[in-house]
């Protein structure tokens, strides 16, 4: 059995559906190991997070970043390019979690390198089941990333 992790993991969820947000929290506040949770509701806000700008200059670097696809202003693929582009975020593994299962976009997300693709189970049951396992491999059986300092 995997250990927990020395520290909270902290997880960026990228998703501007309100109902997807508060089944996808209230999935990751019922997990084994429950994540430090923080939300964006769209590309854009999701890379001022990362990037730390403007009110997220204390911002945690995630150790995962749950991203939809289909959003406003930046969509999911704008946003995993400009992630992977970024060499201070492009360690941070990156799970696409939408409602797609569309070859175009899961080939398009692992050409983006995208750590993972996962599309959502309509079911409550199923959602908070995969979500739980999302949860486990890249916060408690994988190594996460290394704390970062803040003069980066």
């Amino acid at each position: 059995m995997p250990n927990a992790p020395a520290r909270i993991p902290v997880v960026l969820l990228v998703e501007d559906d309100p109902g997807d947000v508060l089944m996808i929290t209230e999935a990751l506040e019922r997990a084994s190991v429950p994540p430090q949770l923080h939300v964006a509701g769209d590309g854009q806000a999701g890379l001022e997070f990362l990037r730390r700008e403007g009110s997220h200059a204390d911002a945690p670097r995630p150790d995962l970043i749950l991203l939809d696809l289909n959003m406003p202003r930046l969509d999911g693929r704008e946003a995993l390019a400009a992630i992977k582009s970024e060499e201070r975020l492009r360690a941070i593994p990156v799970v696409v979690f939408t409602t797609s299962d569309a070859e175009s976009d899961v080939l398009a997300s692992y050409h983006g390198h995208a750590s993972a693709f996962v599309t959502k189970p309509l079911d409550l049951d199923k959602l908070e089941a995969v979500v739980e396992q999302i949860n486990r491999f890249f916060t408690t059986v994988s190594t996460i990333l290394p704390p970062d300092s803040r003069s980066n």
